[in-house]
């Protein structure tokens, strides 16, 4: 059994007259989590789902004679994809305010509505917290281990049921199965004004530019939209947990590029089902951008269950000369080349002239642990 790196945090904050929420993408380990919680608290938790329709109509009652009735002898309140419970966010506060007993967890598949539901009414009464496929540091592999697995999860990616099947055959069909299930049907009950073609076509054309700027013009051109809804759907996609960006860096420097952001896909193997591409990486031509994918998105799984505050960024001239990845924390700059093959790469002179006070520091297979297990 894997443990996930936010338990024991999750935990130690469960506690009566409290709520903790954790958001994340389908199948990537929620249920389980909760579940695993339920099993090493002490107390009496009551686990329900959001996609029960009787829960539904008791749980969206504001009824607050129901709710006791509901939770009468329990310690623990857990609710499982509680996005779908009509104004939950209301509810919440009401058993909270008035149920100062009951510790509350719950969890959703999008931060959208749930977020905006639950936040403001719980202020200064409950925890956020983010939950993504598995994560480097969360595996028992020393580096060797971790060097031999490398490929598989270029590939593969590290949703958890994909990663603890042996059967490559089966690994294809679970994350094809994520891709076209899930994935979509999460996407289009948040918002029906597109189809599913047009957001496998989106997510499609941001999986070839990983690592490239995007132009919002020219995705609006190629899907025959206007850039608004462009910009619209990638947003959706991101509060979905299946992409993020990275903007650009600069300090005013005229010669820096801030215009578009770049953006990464959480997991390599949604990328790759999408572009309908699980071959071996021997045969293909983009290994480069898997590592840098691979990379950086395992740094930002890092960063978030660690709770290390940084912001993050890109960095490119208009003269072409880029760095990969770069984070601001604690008032120094650290940037990062990610390079899978090939010779070695420096540091542009005008970025060191500009920030010489920064550290440079190419990630390629050699290092590649030390960076994402470490600050």
């Amino acid at each position: 059994m894997i443990v996930r790196k936010l338990q024991s945090y999750i935990a130690v904050n469960l506690k009566p007259g409290f709520a903790v929420g954790l958001f994340g993408a389908r199948r990537t380990g929620k249920t389980v989590l909760m579940n695993q919680l339920a099993e090493k608290i002490s107390g009496r938790p009551l686990i329900i789902s959001g996609e029960d329709f009787d829960v539904q109509e008791l749980f969206s009652s504001q009824k607050l004679n129901l709710f006791k009735s509901a939770t009468s002898g329990y310690t623990h309140l857990f609710i499982d994809e509680a996005q779908k419970i009509p104004n939950i966010g209301n509810n919440l506060k009401l058993i909270v305010d008035n149920l100062p007993e009951l510790a509350v967890f719950f969890t959703g598949s999008s931060s959208f509505e749930l977020y905006n539901q639950i936040g403001e009414p719980l202020t200064g009464r409950s925890l956020f917290l983010n939950l993504f496929g598995l994560s480097q540091e969360e595996l028992d592999e020393d580096f060797l281990d971790a060097r031999k697995a490398l490929e598989e999860k270029l590939i593969y990616g590290l949703y958890p049921q994909v990663y603890l099947e042996q059967e490559i055959k089966q690994k294809e069909e679970i994350l094809n199965s994520i891709k076209n299930g899930y994935l979509l049907k999460d996407i289009l009950e948040f918002d029906l004004q597109k189809d599913s073609v047009f957001i496998l076509n989106l997510l499609r054309l941001i999986a070839f530019q990983i690592g490239h700027d995007i132009s919002y013009s020219e995705l609006a051109g190629r899907l025959q939209v206007n850039v608004r809804t462009v910009q619209r759907y990638l947003n959706i996609l991101e509060k979905m947990f299946i992409i993020f960006s990275l903007p650009g860096f600069s300090r005013n420097m005229r010669n820096e590029f801030t215009k578009t952001p770049r953006y990464y896909f959480w997991d390599n193997g949604i990328r790759n089902a999408l572009i309908a591409n699980l071959n071996p990486i021997n045969i293909r031509n983009d290994s480069g951008q898997l590592w840098e994918n691979y990379c950086i998105s395992e740094r930002q799984k890092f960063l978030s269950f660690n709770r290390i505050t940084a912001n993050r960024f890109f960095w490119r001239t208009y003269t072409q000369k880029e760095i990969d990845y770069i984070e601001e924390r604690e008032g120094s700059l650290y940037a990062y080349e990610m390079k899978y093959s090939g010779k070695s790469s420096k540091v542009p002179a005008v970025f060191m002239q500009n920030y010489p006070d920064s550290e440079f520091l190419e990630i390629n297979r050699d290092n590649f642990l030390d960076f994402l297990k470490s600050k």
